[in-house]
């Protein structure tokens, strides 16, 4: 590594308070000129720079950070202990290696949580990308300045009590059957879900230690509940429920179309069972009936002939096949097993509730209802829909997109266009299993998000705190802007940008200028930031208000 690296922007304004309050008063993205200074050499590069309205330190910095290269976690750190201007925290004391992963294109990915006396600040996630040679081409994500220098905080709490106060304060905690697992390979079946871990949580302007409670359910109804519990005296700070409520989905022996399909079933003890173990994964993919209940995951879907040919297994059918479809797309596309990358078992449960009109991934698994033959058919008949739901799980291990605002409508709107790269016979989500009595529409359009109540510019936004700061109206915005990419560079190409970025650039709270800049790093590294293809992507963000 080359010592003595100081980076600083043009005319120095990064080290002015005027000029912090300058650019949290200019969001979106700008081009600067980023001057280095390396073993007395000065050399100056075009950069991008993004900045979010709440805060005034860069989100995403794009183009060539440095002429040195930095080949190591310590190297990675000392760069940016050299820039405080850029980031003013000491990176070395506050960020903690993730992960390191190096990718197909030779690029080298340092994930950190930034933290405070060791411990993750929730949400604040922080990544320096690397070229083959070692040098910095990208730095994001959302990070906090003025962090306090001496803080200390009392854990009172443990995490017994911390989950206790959670399930407290949300007011429900559904029963726990005592069922068992089937004797075959992979066989489970899952209970409700207790998780918890210590976070710094911003309450305000001041840091908290709390528990964060993950507390997952489905009776008496489908629930993520994300619940932040101060370790000092046990009071909720925040709570929200994260279960992805949305969708349509359709199934087939005969599926819900009527329409045969081939599958690959396990036999045991003279049944057979909608149970995958073909994939090249740790686990398999399994298909559950809730049987018109709202016990998770349920019993197997069961046959006694493997002629899965009656008109009430069609949506057990379809949840199956299109489950394995949507693992194969990842795999063959993209190199990912699974929705975690290590071969994680895909379970579905159909026939959930009575006439049940939605379909959504829980944080372990995918449900799906029957619907009620005017709204929809059963949900896991539409392969979109399953797809959509599947690559909820893929952000979740992933970019973590928050589900609230202009992240969480980047959360549902990455899920459609990934649903369209499954099924791109059209433009429309769920088309297959919406209104079965009207034909020709579905629930959304990236072409035309306006045909279904959706903004598809900016300037159409919808300021609200219903639906976690409307998630399905707001993803209009970038849903348009991903049809506008397609239709200029094809669906091959958008589909490798759009993995990259999420896979690589995205972070819990990124937001739609954020997506953006993501996106064009990814273009930027397949094709040039010179290319026709990095134009098309710029382009396409522009004629939605995005810049």
């Amino acid at each position: 590594m080359k010592k003595g690296l100081i980076a600083v922007l043009s005319a120095g304004l990064l080290f002015s308070s005027a000029y912090q309050a300058a650019a949290a008063n200019e969001p979106g993205t700008k081009a600067q000129k980023l001057v280095l200074h390396e073993n007395d050499k000065t050399v100056t590069s075009q950069v991008e720079v993004t900045r979010s309205k709440e805060n005034a330190v860069p989100s995403f910095i794009s183009g060539k950070l440095s002429k040195g290269t930095y080949l190591s976690k310590k190297e990675i750190l000392a760069f940016l202990d050299s820039n405080k201007q850029l980031f003013p925290f000491e990176a070395s004391k506050h960020l903690t290696l993730v992960k390191q992963e190096k990718d197909d294109l030779g690029m080298t990915h340092y994930v950190f949580n930034q933290s405070i006396n060791g411990v993750p600040i929730d949400g604040a996630t922080f990544i320096v990308h690397t070229d083959k040679q070692g040098k910095i081409t990208a730095i994001n994500g959302d990070v906090h300045s003025n962090l306090p220098k001496n803080f200390k905080a009392t854990k009172k709490l443990t995490k017994a009590n911390a989950i206790k106060a959670a399930w407290k304060h949300i007011g429900e905690q559904p029963k726990k059957e005592n069922l068992k697992p089937l004797a075959f390979k992979g066989a489970k079946i899952s209970d409700t879900v207790e998780k918890s871990k210590l976070v710094m949580f911003k309450d305000g302007d001041k840091f908290k230690l709390a528990y964060r409670v993950a507390l997952q359910f489905i009776d008496p109804y489908p629930a993520n509940w994300q619940v932040y519990v101060d370790a000092a005296n046990g009071d909720v700070l925040k709570s929200f429920n994260a279960v992805n409520n949305d969708g349509p989905t359709t199934g087939s022996g005969y599926g819900v179309l009527g329409d045969s399909k081939t599958l690959n079933t396990y036999l045991s003890a003279g049944y057979y069972y909608l149970f995958d173990t073909t994939k090249p994964m740790n686990g398999v993919i399994e298909t559950y009936t809730a049987q018109n209940g709202s016990s998770l995951p349920g019993a197997y879907s069961v046959d006694s002939n493997n002629a899965w040919t009656s008109s009430s297994q069609g949506a057990d059918v379809d949840a199956n096949y299109y489950a394995g479809k949507v693992y194969d797309y990842y795999l063959n596309t993209h190199g990912r097993n699974s929705f975690d990358n290590a071969g994680a078992s895909i379970s579905s449960t159909v026939h959930y509730s009575y006439k049940y009109n939605n379909a959504f991934w829980n944080g372990s698994q995918m449900v799906y209802g029957d619907g009620d033959g005017v709204q929809f058919r059963p949900l896991s008949g539409a392969l979109d829909v399953v797809a959509h739901e599947l690559t909820h799980a893929v952000t979740e291990r992933t970019a973590g997109l928050n589900y609230s605002y202009q992240s969480g409508a980047l959360n549902e709107s990455m899920s459609d266009v990934f649903g369209y790269f499954l099924d791109p016979n059209d433009w429309l989500m769920g088309e297959d299993v919406y209104t079965p009595g009207t034909a020709g529409d579905g629930l959304r359009s990236l072409s035309n998000p306006k045909l279904y109540g959706q903004p598809d510019n900016m300037s159409g936004y919808v300021n609200t705190s219903s639906d976690n700061g409307g998630v399905h109206t707001n993803s209009g915005i970038p849903n348009k802007a991903a049809y506008n990419t397609i239709t200029a560079i094809g669906k091959a190409k958008a589909e490798k940008i759009y993995y990259r970025a999420l896979t690589r650039y995205m972070t819990p709270t990124t937001n739609f200028s954020g997506a953006r800049a993501a996106l064009l790093s990814a273009t930027a590294d397949l094709y040039g930031s010179t290319s026709a293809e990095y134009t098309a992507v710029k382009t396409a963000w522009t004629n939605v208000g995005v810049n």
